[in-house]
């Protein structure tokens, strides 16, 4: 099979590598210097949706698997299929899910999925109004697409207050702010549910649980995430299950209601509350870092999966897993998420080993030299037969790698550990 993954980050090389154990060849789009060692890569934007729906034309792609959020809202999938291409993604009426937070929080109320309690505002005054009469803590969300940093957490009236002028007023997340929700906060343990969708079926990955915050204990600012592991223990299977029946169908049922044909991947960012599983938010792709922590314990072949979903098949596939961990810790550019330096040398071991695995990030190539591009950096991911030795596989990896700035929390796993009543490693 001839396949197209669209990015560049870590999560489009966690893809990559696991579609490149089976099939040849493999482009990315651009893709990244690690990705370059697995794929051709091809100096194509994940925007330039006409110029990559001429490239799978004319190299033959057999299936198309798309990694980020903003071309599928822009409705990359639909100009695919309109031109007869195989792709594995939702169309742009469906990837609202994720693109339009006011469109996800209607839905899930009027399907009766758990959420948190909402008002939806596109006018500022109003917005303010309503937040002056709100019990704190809040939840202020962009509603439009914001790199994952467009819901912030404000505990005290002037911090809520001031965010919400950046959003609305300062464009903080540009036009993705001109609409917010404000929303319950919700207490409890986060877990991320993926879903393999084909418009009637959905096949449930294995739970796995980022870690947003930029610091150690769950402190700083939050980031497009800093390190995952899976499965997460906190997801029992009654609890799977749970969640399937109040999440999962009743959204399926929904969407067909509303005539929209699903094939891609739904991911449920979830809050497992006293009261039960609550959605904090839909995606309408892969999570990440989740990917890097999820796809190496995948037994089988994810292009068959994708494939199925993409024509209406999952019925004839199943996802079968290594009864193992995987832990995956992000490296991060000094100063992200604010700004950060580009072209930093990165050295070290970048291999891995039979029990890690580095995914590039934010990374290319100058010259010989492997250099930082972005934010997150790399995820390294560890691999072990329990959660204890998967984190101390890849905290062992980490600290065979160095660049000028490099940070990374340290405590990645922490929770999943306390619950399997195991101990932490720490460098």
């Amino acid at each position: 099979m001839r396949i197209l993954v669209i990015g560049g980050g870590g999560r489009e090389h966690a893809l990559v590598w696991k579609l490149a154990q089976y099939h040849k060849p493999v482009f990315c789009a651009p893709g990244n210097a690690g990705i370059a060692k697995q794929a051709e890569c091809v100096e194509k934007s994940p925007a330039d949706i006409r110029g990559l729906a001429d490239f799978a034309r004319q190299k033959r792609i057999d299936l198309t698997i798309v990694g980020p959020e903003a071309p599928l809202v822009a409705g990359i999938a639909d100009e695919f299929r309109k031109q007869g291409l195989v792709i594995f993604g939702p169309g742009a009426q469906a990837a609202r899910l994720e693109g339009d937070k006011s469109f996800a929080k209607r839905l899930m109320q009027e399907e009766g999925i758990p959420t948190a309690s909402f008002e939806i505002f596109d006018d500022y005054e109003k917005a303010a109004s309503h937040l002056r009469t709100r019990k704190l803590p809040v939840v202020i969300k962009a509603s439009g697409l914001a790199a994952g940093k467009g819901a912030i957490i404000t505990k005290e009236r002037d911090e809520a207050e001031r965010v919400l002028r950046e959003i609305m007023k300062e464009a903080r997340f540009g036009p993705a702010g001109r609409v917010v929700v404000i929303e319950d906060f919700l207490t409890g343990e986060e877990a991320s549910i993926i879903g393999l969708c084909d418009g009637e079926h959905i096949e449930m990955l294995l739970p796995s649980q980022d870690h947003k915050p930029l610091l150690d204990g769950d402190k700083g600012p939050n980031t497009g995430g800093m390190g995952a592991y899976a499965p997460a223990p906190v997801i029992t299977s009654d609890l799977a299950h749970q969640i399937e029946k109040t999440v999962f169908q009743p959204l399926l049922a929904g969407l067909q209601k509303r005539n929209i044909d699903y094939r891609g991947v739904i991911y449920a960012g979830m809050m497992l509350t006293g009261d039960g599983p609550y959605v904090l938010e839909f995606n309408c792709r892969f999570g990440d870092p989740e990917t890097q922590a999820v796809l190496p314990l995948l037994k089988n072949d994810l292009a068959m999966l994708a494939f199925a979903c993409a024509n209406g098949k999952l019925v004839d596939q199943h996802a079968d897993w290594f009864r193992q961990s995987a832990l995956c810790v992000i490296a991060a550019s000094g100063g992200y998420p604010g700004a950060y330096k580009k072209g930093v040398v990165i050295s070290g071991d970048l291999a891995g080993d039979d029990d890690s695995i580095v995914f590039h990030a934010g990374t290319r190539l100058e010259g010989k030299q492997i250099v930082t591009s972005g934010g997150r950096v790399l995820g390294v991911t560890g691999i072990g037969n329990d959660l204890q030795m998967a984190q101390e596989k890849a905290y062992q990896a980490m600290a065979r790698i160095r660049f000028e700035g490099m940070f990374f929390r340290h405590d990645i796993g922490r929770r999943g550990l306390e619950r399997l009543g195991l101990k932490p490693f720490f460098l």
